[in-house]
């Protein structure tokens, strides 16, 4: 979790005092990133009304980039050098966060161009630097770092002129939900980004790449290394980002086209260059946080109903198949592959939406965003991994979904894809079938049974012509019953599971009018 989680259209984030949830969560996350871890006109939005003096103009294409990352991946590896001076290393999180960017340091600010940027200083667990170019009319020129375009606050000395420093990362801001410029996306930290749309907070984050998640090799952290920032037109309503990826395995090239909204879109285009054969990366990797719900409320001696940033697994299978599978906090690590064939989208979803779900003034977790990815092009052969990582609190990103290709990435050959990250209230539509809207389990009729109870709403046939199919892949389902819903529409399922001391059992659920579906597939690994 980032300092700006918990911002807010009445909270501006420069205001933003985090609770001890709320930091503590973001402690977790940002350890675990830092351990992997005329051009007139342009110049004055650049450095803001206090000019510093920026880099030399170069020529800038993506196919410049292209060619230098190809470059690259032929060479050695060279691990990057975080000379940091240690006063900034051991920044505290408190203190971290009092260095801010100054408001009138913002590029373009006081242009009309519909997009404003600030940049993250370096410190704490953000070792990592970046450099950070704007380019305008095919020249690039660097954003050289000046210690007065922060303001260090109370708790912290600015840097000695003489100290070189970097920047860590980039926020983009647009008027989203009035007047004022409001934060909307960040890139900080390896390949992490986030975004919201009009009206929620932080929640899901998205990654570049991920390289051997889950696997007993040990995961391989990337590193966006550098941004280059298009200048947008006046009163634009995109903004596009090029970043370049390095790693021991491979370096890549990837453009951002950031369109926000009441749903904020991202394309996304990379190309990877493997410098290894690469048998297990994730594309359009997402990440999350689920601690329970009302699957697994007695595990947790807490005051709010459920606690989490996604509640499901969203799907939309090559031939069409709308999946929903509810996430889980396992006792033990869980590792799901939904095989496919080029899917049309996937994504952590946060369907539960009211606040009385969760009775969270703090942490707000209604207003935490759904996020899918939609595939573009032919994406081969592969599947759709979950990871679910046990957690005993709220303080852990445990929930992991990308698309890991079947066929290994090999060394010395480019890799392309491009895809459209949504940001939103939605989940990927399913037109006219019935989606799952709540999901609760308990004790059945006898101890060794566990009782599940599935709502589905949406535009569905009339009660006599729905049937409910359920299968399991162990055990036994028993009491199998379909009821209509009159509270909240749709149709009400309930069944038993007798798991016949099976470790582990798939659970499927499916309405249908006797030919063809007529709702989403609903998923489940229930597990001892």
């Amino acid at each position: 979790m980032h300092p700006s989680d918990l911002a807010s259209p009445d909270r501006p984030v420069e205001a933003l005092s985090l609770p001890d949830p709320a930091r503590r969560r973001f402690l977790s996350q940002s350890l675990a990133v830092g351990s992997a871890i005329g051009f007139a006109g342009m110049l004055a939005g650049l450095i803001g009304e206090a000019k510093a003096a920026p880099g030399d103009p170069m020529p800038f294409s993506r196919a410049m980039l292209l060619d230098e990352a190809r470059k690259r991946a032929g060479e050695a590896y060279q691990e990057p050098k975080f000379d940091l001076p240690e006063r900034f290393a051991n920044l505290t999180y408190e203190q971290y966060r009092d260095i801010r960017f100054k408001l009138n340091r913002f590029l373009w600010r006081g242009e009309n161009r519909g997009f404003q940027v600030s940049l993250l200083h370096t410190g704490f667990i953000y070792k990592q630097p970046v450099d950070i170019f704007v380019v305008d009319e095919g020249q690039a020129r660097e954003i050289l770092f000046d210690r007065e375009m922060f303001d260090y606050g109370q708790s912290v000395k600015p840097p000695d002129d003489k100290v070189d420093l970097s920047f860590s990362g980039l926020k983009v801001r647009r008027p989203l939900n009035s007047d004022r410029w409001e934060e909307f996306a960040m890139f900080q930290g390896a390949t992490f980004f986030r975004a919201l749309a009009r009206g929620q907070i932080y929640g899901v984050s998205a990654r570049g790449l991920a390289i051997n998640t889950g696997d007993e090799r040990g995961e391989e952290f990337a590193f966006f290394e550098r941004f280059w920032i298009e200048r947008p037109e006046p009163n634009a309503n995109s903004v596009v980002i090029h970043a370049f990826l390095d790693s021991k395995s491979c370096t890549g090239v990837y453009r951002f086209t950031l369109r926000p909204g009441d749903e904020t879109v991202l394309d996304v285009e990379l190309t990877l260059f493997p410098r290894v054969d690469l048998d297990h990366v994730g594309i359009g990797a997402l990440t999350s946080m689920f601690l329970y719900d009302g699957t697994s409320r007695t595990r947790f001696d807490d005051l709010r109903p459920a606690v989490h940033g996604s509640d499901g697994l969203a799907i939309v299978t090559g031939l069409g198949e709308h999946l929903f599978r509810p996430l889980a906090n396992p006792r033990n690590l869980q590792i799901s592959a939904f095989v496919d064939q080029s899917p049309r989208a996937f994504g952590l979803v946060q369907r539960r939406q009211e606040f009385g779900e969760f009775e969270d003034l703090e942490a707000r977790y209604d207003l935490k965003p759904s996020c899918w990815v939609e595939s573009i092009g032919d994406w081969g052969a592969g599947a759709v991994q979950l990871l679910e990582v046990p957690s005993e609190s709220e303080i852990h990103e445990n929930i992991i979904c990308y698309w890991r290709p079947k066929q290994k990435l090999p060394a010395k050959q480019e890799f392309s894809a491009a895809y459209r990250l949504h940001y939103g209230r939605n989940s990927p539509p399913a037109g006219e079938l019935g989606s799952v809207a709540a999901t609760r389990s308990g004790q059945g009729s006898n101890p060794a049974f566990r009782r599940f109870l599935i709502d589905f709403e949406g535009k569905m046939p009339p009660a006599g012509a729905v049937k409910a199919e359920a299968t399991s892949s162990a055990g036994r389902i028993v009491n199998l019953v379909l009821k209509p819903n009159p509270v909240r529409g749709g149709y009400r399922v309930l069944f038993e599971l007798d798991p016949r001391n099976a470790p582990l059992v798939e659970l499927r659920v499916l309405l249908n009018d006797g030919s063809k579906p007529v709702s989403e597939t609903w998923l489940y690994r229930w597990t001892a």
